[in-house]
């Protein structure tokens, strides 16, 4: 399933988000604020200060929820996000990135503008049933959760990190093994 490259981006954002809350946090300070809006460029107000990311900070749980829900729930959430918002639809085109759907106006709060993001994102997830693109890391050890956007279904940890410690374990075992 090729989603189109806007939810694929929402999708990333959300998850990166998601995992600023996991071990070790990475959304603590302005200044990882900066860094995660380096590799998620919002368009709009953007505001830069205590307010917003401790808004950020305080909508992870709800977008895990989102993320991670069945289909059915997804779709709840989904609903009552949008029904929450002040929503002014309108096709745009900015930055290089070519037509696309805002859901809601670019002065609103940036929190509120990732949360319907989101959950435009996952109305293509939920019309195509891809919900199981989205999972927990496969790593005992990690909680954090894991966006499988490849062709083939096939990735299960959400890091480098995590892949490799994985990798490196099932090598051991099989060399204890043998």
């Amino acid at each position: 399933m090729n989603f189109t490259d806007d939810t694929e981006e929402a999708l990333r954002a959300a998850v990166r988000l998601v995992n600023s809350a996991e071990d070790p946090a990475t959304l603590e300070t302005l200044a990882d604020h900066d860094a995660f809006l380096t590799d998620f460029p919002y368009s709009g107000r953007i505001d830069r200060d205590d307010a917003e990311l401790a808004a950020l900070r305080a909508i992870r749980p709800r977008l895990r929820a989102m993320l991670l829900a069945p289909r059915d729930d997804m779709a709840r959430h989904v609903n009552a996000a949008l029904a929450e918002a002040h929503l002014a639809p309108r096709l745009v085109r900015h930055d290089g990135v070519d037509w696309h759907l805002h859901a809601v106006d670019d002065e609103r709060p940036l929190a509120e503008r990732v949360l319907i993001e989101t959950a435009m994102a996952l109305i293509d997830v939920i019309r195509a049933d891809e919900g199981s693109r989205i999972s927990i890391c496969a790593d005992d050890t990690c909680e954090a959760l894991a966006l499988d956007l490849s062709r083939n279904r096939s990735k299960r940890y959400c890091s480098t990190t995590c892949t490799n410690r994985n990798a490196v374990a099932a090598y051991r075992a099989r060399r204890a093994n043998a």
